[in-house]
């Protein structure tokens, strides 16, 4: 990496370290279910104007995309964080500090990350270095669970093969994720008469039957060419103690960084519901939603970008990159053939609990990763 671009974003990452914080500290409070994220993307967007942002808007799907020398007949470069978190609250977020540490429900996935493109999108909105490609910055909507990617669907929908390279800021530092883990998610519910537990005892049970599924699907052998895994992440059902429940459900998913295993997945569930279908319920299968796996992705190009990104993280951060497989907002352009890397940010732990935490004095280097990667697209 040019050492002149990292001695700017370094010095830049030191002197806003206060105004990070401060940052931090109000977009942490804001709730930000999927697809209720308006009062995040309204503070984004209204953030970025005060920044000197002429370009930005909140597109269909909730993003917020701000351009920069984005001129039509220009390639794009994507730069984003999402804005949405795990939690379904909608009052404000608890937020609190103690021993350098910020706490606060879904503080580092992904709002650390997202206070780091912000700033340095800030830094590139008041230098205004010229660019060699056109620039957007993307704080996008419904990366979290049932979200199901939607945000970033919607920015390739419009912006489609004008965009060569895709960054997203997620994760803990240092990492580098270039491999999709994709998956495949459904819920699954049974019908049945029900009745009294005692005077219709013998009837069918949708709970029972459900439940029998469930061990079922846990039982599916799983395929080894990679890592493949399978999860019932909920059930719900029934009314009393003393009814036979007429109705249940339960939330599945299986997930592998094989396109390949994921289709044996799907035969192998397939097969294992069919094999429910005639012990006196009826069950239904709604497939809510698809994350896809890598495809036809040039190597030599991921892997170019990859390197330029080890090199900057490598800069920043001592100690050996995280280079696991993943599920995050870069599975769709992976999906479609662009180069993508999702990059961590910000260090911290126990990320989708309450109590998850973020280690503020790291978050300077995050910015100094974040801002050396969009500077490698300018003319500093």
């Amino acid at each position: 990496m040019h050492q002149q671009i990292k001695a700017v974003a370094a010095a830049y990452g030191e002197q806003v370290r206060a105004e990070v914080l401060e940052l931090l500290r109000t977009l942490g409070r804001i709730p930000a279910p999927s697809h209720q994220e308006d009062r995040r993307a309204a503070f984004c967007r209204d953030w970025l104007l005060e920044q000197g942002a002429e370009d930005v808007v909140i597109d269909a799907a909730k993003n917020v995309v701000c351009r920069i020398d984005c001129q039509e007949d220009r390639d794009l470069v994507v730069f984003a964080a999402h804005t949405d978190i795990v939690f379904p609250d909608t009052d404000p977020l608890p937020l609190r500090e103690e021993d350098g540490r910020m706490y606060a429900p879904g503080i580092g996935d992904d709002t650390a990350n997202l206070v780091n493109l912000l700033m340095a999108g800030k830094y590139l909105l008041q230098n205004k270095p010229r660019t060699s490609c056109g620039i957007l910055l993307v704080c996008n909507a419904c990366e979290e669970g049932l979200g199901n990617l939607k945000g970033t669907k919607e920015l390739f929908r419009t912006y489609g093969s004008r965009i060569k390279a895709f960054y997203s800021f997620d994760g803990k530092m240092p990492g580098c994720c270039y491999t999709a883990v994709g998956s495949h998610r459904y819920r699954i519910t049974c019908h049945t008469a029900g009745g009294h537990s005692y005077g219709a005892a013998g009837n069918p049970s949708a709970i029972e039957i459900l439940c029998r599924l469930v061990g079922s699907l846990y039982d599916i052998p799983l395929p080894m060419e990679a890592k493949t895994t399978r999860n019932v992440g909920r059930i719900e059902g029934g009314t009393t103690v003393n009814s036979i429940a007429q109705t249940c459900s339960i939330l599945y998913e299986y997930r592998s960084a094989s396109q390949a295993c994921l289709e044996i997945m799907e035969e192998r569930f397939r097969q294992a519901v069919d094999g429910f279908r005639d012990m006196g319920g009826e069950l239904t299968v709604e497939l809510l939603g698809v994350r896809p796996g890598n495809g036809p992705v040039d190597p030599a190009a991921l892997e170019a970008l990859t390197r330029q990104s080890l090199e900057v993280i490598g800069s920043f951060c001592d100690g050996e990159i995280d280079t696991s497989p993943g599920s995050t907002d870069s599975n769709i352009p992976l999906s479609l053939g662009i180069p993508a890397n999702t990059i961590g940010a910000v260090r911290g732990g126990l990320a989708h609990t309450r109590e998850e935490w973020i280690d503020c004095a790291s978050l300077p280097a995050g910015l100094g990763i974040a801002l050396s990667l969009m500077l490698l697209y300018t003319e500093l």
